[in-house]
């Protein structure tokens, strides 16, 4: 496409000579300015997408895909044979019946703090990979009979707890005694403390054996809810439709994650187009800088062009020299950004913890952005998307500048020059 003479004169262009700095600078900021832009968006939006990879793992590999609830919210007493229907559908992984309810946790330190407590089985605690493998003290094999307890690192930290100690929880729903409602009170040995990687769950989430669990909620034959999980989470409207027809007549209420948690994801989602749309705008600037870089050097470049053209040098000629000295900025700005994105995304965690030990602040607080460690997830269509736009735009930045090199007459050129 670009002939020897071409490739040479174009790349002898961008190369500053004396009194020509000031068209070159500009040339290099644009080549930054789409650099950092590239780069900019590629980390963005990796970061997004970690961040809404690892919310919907963390929070669905725990709370499950859907769950089935009775009508009136008084518990399912045949929550056994709910549970095995449900598992003989298609695409159902597992149905675990579920008691659960929102306690305040106090230890013998005077620490107290809310949270949920969670009634389930000790073999159905086991098979929950986001549990049974982040357990960091303790072990799960205790985790049984009536006065047992699994908690979260943060929860432990918060209330001074170690193995062995003894939690208190206290359930706002109080019993009635000849002297008025009193609250409920029971103390459990912790066995193990988990670490999900999620603020919230690390920090007010505790695990019951189920029987004990229907004991302190006062559901001796009923479970809160049979917590689901299904093989593909974006199809569980499917899901949903299979356990009403399973369940025939019987008064059941089906909650999926989607409407559970629609509102968060729905803010994940606009804010990531959102930023999409302001880098962006940094791109299309440094487009703009190639125009104006591209424009001056041909005001300055008036009199060689007329040369050229006296020459023999064609219009088109002319056109695809321009083209070319604009589009180099362009391409390397794109791959310099493209190169600096992924190698970023890569290092993230490392770059995060240097700038921590390097300022002395915390960059990523656990307590405000719900993770402990700053996901980011490359993906390949989107990087695409980025670098083709980066391209793109460069590409058309210097069509302009370079239709009005070949449209110069050589004798205007001459003479100006």
């Amino acid at each position: 496409m670009f002939s020897p003479f071409e490739r040479a004169v174009a790349f002898r262009y961008l190369r500053a000579r004396k009194g020509e700095r000031f068209v070159s600078v500009i040339a290099i900021f644009s080549l930054v300015g789409i650099a950092l832009g590239v780069a900019t968006l590629i980390i963005v939006m990796s970061v997004m997408n970690g961040f809404r990879q690892e919310l919907l793992g963390r929070i669905l590999g725990l709370n499950g895909h859907l769950g089935v609830f009775s009508q009136d919210n008084s518990g399912l007493r045949d929550f056994d044979d709910i549970a095995a229907r449900i598992r003989q559908l298609p695409g159902i992984v597992s149905a675990t019946p579920i008691v659960e309810g929102q306690v305040l946790f106090t230890s013998e330190n005077g620490g107290a703090t809310g949270g949920l407590a969670r009634g389930i089985r000790p073999e159905d605690l086991r098979a929950r990979p986001l549990i049974a493998g982040n357990i960091r003290a303790g072990d799960l094999s205790r985790f049984t009979g009536d006065d047992t307890i699994v908690i979260g690192t943060r929860l432990a930290r918060r209330l001074g707890l170690r193995i062995g100690d003894r939690i208190t929880l206290v359930s706002p729903q109080g019993r009635a005694t000849v002297v008025g409602t009193v609250p409920r009170l029971r103390a459990y040995e912790v066995v193990a403390m988990f670490e999900a990687g999620m603020q919230e769950y690390d920090s007010s989430y505790v695990f019951l054996p189920f029987g004990a669990a229907q004991v302190y909620f006062q559901q001796r034959e009923a479970a809160t809810q049979v917590e689901v999980f299904v093989q593909d989470p974006s199809r569980v409207r499917n899901s949903t439709r299979a356990i009403f027809e399973a369940m025939g007549a019987r008064p059941v209420r089906v909650l999926d994650w989607q409407d559970s948690n629609s509102s968060f994801f729905n803010a994940v989602q606009v804010e990531r187009n959102v930023m999409f749309l302001i880098l962006t705008l940094i791109i299309i600037v440094a487009a703009f800088n190639i125009i104006s870089s591209l424009i001056m050097l041909v005001k300055d470049k008036g009199r060689d062009i007329a040369v050229l053209r006296t020459v023999g040098a064609t219009r088109g000629a002319i056109l695809r020299i321009f083209l070319l000295a604009g589009a180099s900025i362009g391409v390397a700005g794109t791959l310099i950004g493209f190169a600096i994105g992924l190698v970023f995304c890569l290092n993230i965690e490392n770059i995060r913890q240097f700038l921590q030990s390097l300022t002395g602040t915390e960059l990523f607080s656990a307590e405000i952005y719900f993770l402990t460690r700053l996901p980011a997830v490359v993906d390949p269509v989107e990087v695409a998307q980025v670098v083709g736009m980066g391209l793109g735009l460069s590409l058309l930045a210097t069509i302009y500048p370079s239709w009005r090199a070949a449209r110069l007459d050589p004798v205007e050129g001459l003479r100006n020059g």
